[in-house]
């Protein structure tokens, strides 16, 4: 059983995520390649909000394939290309997983990604 915890004399998360997670031994792993917010139909979406759902739903269905859901998500590494989308980021991610999963996570701004439209990356890692 996957065990979530933030430790007394750390400060309570300021967002949707955990501090620590302990996976047992044995526990099957899923890593995941930095989603974008490409659909399948080769279409990047609009914006920082339609992109961060279309990498949440990319997200979903890469754990789908191994039996997996969000409640087995241990680790977000989410790359955002400006500050200012960190609204339009977490709305959309409270819409797509809820803030119920809250596995451990780091958010990092950065200078750009794959290509210049892409304004969204997130990577994940899952365990079960």
């Amino acid at each position: 059983m996957i065990q979530l915890l933030n430790p007394e004399g750390v400060r309570a998360p300021g967002g949707a995520y955990t501090h620590t997670c302990a996976v047992p031994a044995g526990a099957k792993w899923v890593v995941l390649s930095g989603q974008v917010g490409i659909a399948p139909d080769g279409k990047l979406a609009e914006g920082a909000e339609a992109q961060t759902e279309q990498v949440y739903r990319n997200i979903l269905a890469c754990l789908k394939a191994h039996g997996m859901g969000k409640e087995d998500i241990v680790k977000f590494t989410v790359y955002l290309t400006d500050s200012r989308y960190i609204p339009a980021y977490r709305a959309a991610r409270e819409r797509m997983i809820g803030n119920d999963c809250k596995p451990t996570s780091t958010l990092v701004v950065v200078d750009g990604l794959a290509a210049p439209e892409m304004l969204v990356e997130i990577e994940a890692i899952a365990a079960k």
